[in-house]
């Protein structure tokens, strides 16, 4: 297998040869493992025939990476697995492990990373401490030339993926009015909006999210249609900001509010303005509390 591509020939499929290939060990280590730790394969087939699902392999990534940070194999299997406590990690250790994943387009492994840290720091502090600073560090070397188009792709296409996962565990069905979240129709960077989503989430407010480029129309139609408490317009830069867009959705008698960089140049329009993750976190539960 080719070390900079660790996805299996089929998700949640993944043959033992082919896990102790990509962790770098023996199938007679991983079996023992298995017959030690109570940590073998739990997707289908019976007896040797049965595979590993895509989070039998993240959790095993994230038991090397705890014996690499100095914890005995025993303990950071029960970590891994949910048995037991694994150490705090420092955010600039997580970040610097993100990016490198990224960079050798290791998607598995960027996905257990992003997986433990989400579990372990939620959302908000996932974004904050480890997102950002990862996307930053994206953006200066474009910056300076680096084309890293690559690394790039991987990292975005497995954050979206990993707040799809995240926010999955609670229910989708929460009653009430929900709070709508979209990014403005030419806005194609839709992270911190997903990063909102699964913070709401968690904290159990309903959360209607329309992704990227939608068009306006559709935004309109669907703040008229399902009476949110409030609608969230997105936008990363100023060419993507749509005031027309919130002023119609303010003349259906909506609440509207806006996020992100993108509206700073317009000034006061009337609408509540937030531009950072905390900040539209408490405004969504505000409304969707009162």
């Amino acid at each position: 297998m080719d070390p900079k591509n660790d996805a299996p020939s089929g998700a949640g499929a993944w043959a033992p040869g082919k896990v102790a290939e990509l962790l770098g060990v023996s199938p007679v280590t991983l079996r023992s493992w298995s017959a030690r730790y109570g940590i073998g394969p739990s997707a289908g087939g019976a007896g040797r025939h049965r595979r590993y699902s895509d989070a039998d392999v993240r959790r095993l990534q994230h038991m090397q990476r705890l014996v690499s940070r100095g914890m005995p194999v025993r303990e950071a299997a029960a970590a891994a697995f949910g048995t037991g406590e694994a150490p705090e990690i420092p955010a600039a250790r997580r970040v610097r492990e993100l990016a490198d994943a990224a960079d050798d387009l290791r998607s598995a492994s960027v996905a257990g990373l992003l997986d433990e840290t989400l579990h372990t720091l939620g959302p908000v502090a996932t974004w904050t401490d480890v997102l950002a600073p990862v996307l930053r560090g994206l953006g200066d070397r474009w910056q300076r030339g680096d084309v890293c188009f690559a690394s790039e792709w991987a990292l975005t296409t497995e954050i979206s993926l990993a707040f799809e996962r995240f926010s999955a565990r609670f229910p989708a069905a929460l009653s009430g009015r929900p709070v709508l979240l979209a990014c403005c129709p030419a806005e194609r960077h839709s992270l911190p909006m997903e990063a909102l989503r699964a913070t709401l989430a968690e904290a159990g407010v309903p959360v209607a999210y329309l992704g990227q480029l939608v068009p306006a129309e559709t935004v309109t139609d669907l703040a008229a249609r399902l009476d949110p408490v409030l609608v969230l317009l997105w936008s990363l830069a100023p060419p993507t900001a749509d005031d027309l867009l919130a002023a119609r959705v303010r003349d259906l008698g909506r609440v509207v509010g806006t996020a992100g960089p993108g509206w700073d140049h317009l000034g006061d329009r009337g609408f509540p303005r937030v531009n950072d993750l905390g900040a539209a976190v408490a405004l969504a539960v505000d409304h969707a509390g009162a």
